[in-house]
């Protein structure tokens, strides 16, 4: 049974822009590199200031744990609570491969160009950046230096600790070439043992992921007993970490993303309204945020259809109003046709499933993430030396 997240706020399913430049995702590596002494590195979150006498740092993203999952998450995780606390934005959309790859480089999703969880190839097919293997090649869809080469070319080593089996994936050289690579199991205490140990190896930078959080709330959702479990292991993870650093080190802990419930009222699927595949050759995205691909000269009637059907319950924009809107930062020209020609973002708890488009265990999820309100793009920045 899940517990609802009906403690949210409303003010949470208000829409909050990416705050790029002034307090996002993409700002904590380079800060974090500013405190390592990478040359330029422009410390965008003073982080020198917070951190002097710092030369070696741990970054922990827990994929999932939105601003807004912090009370929750710290009720079984007491020491969340404990930490030196302020709220960053994701990029957007705020979904999984997308931000890991704006942490990794530093940049908005627009310049490094991975856009979404699945978005249209030149050829016509599908990529899921999470299935992503070496087809494309991921130096030439993600073109952008990682934040980890440019430490080392300035002499500062950096090490990513993670799954074994994301290891050489495409997403994982988008995010993190440059680094060292170390393989953890499934537990926290294998991230944290083989966190502490490159720690410990000496000054520089390194980095963990746990996917635990992420990973109950889709499946049982935020607030069930298993998604309890996990942000018990969240704190676990933590108190090994706090209290296992090294002299002259600290940690910081951020997200990708957070996560809301959706109730089987709020799920507008094209398998069971027919108009909202009339003109369309292609779907990609993600139920929160979808991309849609258009038949020539389809285009209005696309989104006067989307509009129509969905009403208040999302926006539906077209490439350049979505753009020009600046959520995705600067896009160059190969990155435009990325983005669907038509842009859906849900609000409040609504979804746009895509039945017949997509696998249907995407459907059968229940928490969902990747919109522009605060309850999915607000991220913690917790601190810890």
């Amino acid at each position: 049974m899940v517990v609802p997240d009906d403690h949210l706020p409303d003010v949470a399913f208000q829409p909050v822009r990416p705050a790029y430049g002034v307090g996002s995702l993409a700002d904590v590596l380079p800060s974090v590199s500013a405190v390592l002494g990478v040359p330029g590195a422009p410390d965008v979150l003073g982080l020198r200031d917070q951190l002097d006498g710092v030369d070696r740092v741990a970054v922990l993203l827990v994929d999932g744990l939105g601003a807004h999952q912090l009370p929750m998450v710290t009720a079984h995780a007491p020491i969340v609570g404990e930490l030196a606390s302020r709220t960053l934005t994701s990029g957007f959309p705020s979904t999984t491969p997308v931000s890991l790859v704006t942490l990794g480089t530093g940049a908005t999703p627009g310049e490094h160009g991975v856009l979404g969880f699945t978005v249209r190839r030149p050829d016509g097919r599908v990529l899921n950046h999470i299935q992503w293997k070496h087809d494309p090649d991921p130096a030439l869809w993600q073109p952008v230096p990682t934040c980890f080469q440019v430490a080392a070319a300035a002499g500062v080593a950096s090490t990513v600790v993670s799954k074994p089996e994301f290891e050489g994936s495409g997403l994982t050289v988008s995010a993190y070439r440059g680094a060292g690579y170390l393989a953890a199991g499934g537990s926290s205490d294998s991230l944290a043992d083989r966190m502490l140990s490159a720690l410990a190896a000496g000054p520089g930078l390194v980095y963990g992921y746990f996917a635990d959080l992420d990973n109950y709330g889709h499946g049982h959702g935020v607030g069930s007993a298993a998604w309890g479990d996990a942000a018990r292991e969240v704190g676990w993870l933590l108190d090994r970490l706090v209290h296992g650093l090294p002299p002259r080190s600290a940690l910081l802990v951020t997200a990708d993303h957070g996560q809301i419930n959706i109730p089987a009222a709020a799920r507008f699927d094209m398998a069971d309204i027919p108009a909202l595949g009339e003109g369309i050759v292609g779907v990609t995205g993600e139920p929160r945020v979808r991309y849609l691909y258009t038949v020539p000269g389809a285009l209005d009637d696309v989104v006067a259809t989307w509009r129509g059907v969905f009403g208040a319950s999302a926006w539906v924009l077209t490439r350049d109003e979505a753009i020009d809107g600046g959520w995705f930062g600067p896009v160059p020209a190969d990155h435009r046709d990325r983005i669907g020609e038509v842009t859906v973002i849900c609000q409040g708890r609504a979804i746009a499933l895509a039945g017949g488009w997509e696998p249907p265990t995407v459907g059968r999820l229940i928490a969902y993430h990747a919109s522009v309100t605060a309850a999915e793009m607000e991220i913690p920045l917790l601190v810890a030396r």
